[in-house]
């Protein structure tokens, strides 16, 4: 069902000029497997704070209505502001994402949400889907406007339910998709053959496109599996509309004039809890 995706050739894909190898590297990657990853990113001590900070923001967001999404059954989605993270600001400068940022985004890129998944204990397989409908500028000129960083917040074992993608997928036509999203189960069998589980360990960090496919897994071990998500714009893309980050203007001050070129979110006196609105219906459920 649908017309057969066409991967860009080299030609197509689009080099920096001038960029370094691993530029190159990392453009290539993305374009054509959709996902690439940096090994040891960070050290094991700023993804161990990650997982208190997210232990916090999440139990914070379940003491008030709206304040997690659910993926799933015994899945959750909660979007955070940058202040609720001590190591953001490692994060978004770091020399990796910084490069991969420029190099497919352009160097206007917007960083426009900052949230994470977790998948507790019980949690079941999604559907195969993407993240958001393909935009036109990826239909017709076959190019990349959004990127999704993950970074985990503690070595993912077998039975945690590992992060599942399909390589080369962001070019998947969305014939038949329902929503523009999620792909028809007659097709499951395509996605299930390119399949590849990842297994991050705390300090790992990895990129790709938010429409490439992919799943999370059943977690049938006794402990969740907190994954931060940061998601990065072309400009123009459109994405920071569906997101509610606030920074407050003392943080936004004191970060380093090549962070704030990059933040698009509005600038506050005071932040105010978010309410989710980045909700996916076709996640709701699990796989049926």
């Amino acid at each position: 069902m649908g017309e057969a995706p066409r991967i860009p050739s080299a030609v197509d894909i689009p080099i920096p000029e001038g960029g370094s190898d691993v530029a190159r590297e990392a453009v290539t990657g993305l374009y054509t497997r959709g996902v690439i990853a940096r090994k040891e990113a960070f050290p094991r001590q700023w993804a161990s704070q990650l997982g208190e900070d997210i232990d916090t923001a999440f139990r914070e967001a379940l003491s008030r209505p709206n304040g997690a999404v659910g993926r799933g059954p015994k899945r959750y989605y909660v979007e955070i502001h940058p202040e609720q993270l001590r190591g953001w600001l490692e994060l978004v400068d770091h020399p990796w994402v910084r490069m991969v940022c420029e190099s497919v985004l352009g160097p206007d890129y917007q960083i426009v949400e900052l949230g994470f998944d977790i998948p507790g204990p019980g949690a079941v397989n999604q559907p195969w889907h993407r993240d958001f409908p393909m935009p036109e500028e990826t239909r017709v000129n076959r190019r990349l406007t959004s990127l999704a960083f993950n970074a985990t917040a503690v070595d993912t074992a077998e039975d945690m339910g590992p992060f599942e993608i399909a390589p080369t997928t962001q070019w998947d036509l969305p014939d038949g998709f329902d929503h523009a999203m999620f792909p028809p189960k007659s097709v499951y069998p395509r996605y299930e053959a390119l399949a590849e589980r990842k297994y991050p360990r705390m300090g790992d960090i990895s990129a790709r496109s938010a429409l490439t496919i992919h799943r999370g897994t059943q977690n049938r071990s006794d402990k969740s599996r907190p994954v931060l998500v940061l998601g990065v714009d072309a400009p123009g893309a459109g994405n920071a509309a569906h997101h509610s980050m606030e920074v407050t203007r003392e943080f936004f001050e004191s970060l380093p004039q090549r962070v704030r070129d990059h933040i698009v979110c509005p600038v506050v006196e005071t932040l105010t809890p978010i309410t989710q609105k980045h909700s996916i219906e076709g996640l709701m459920m699990g796989e049926a």
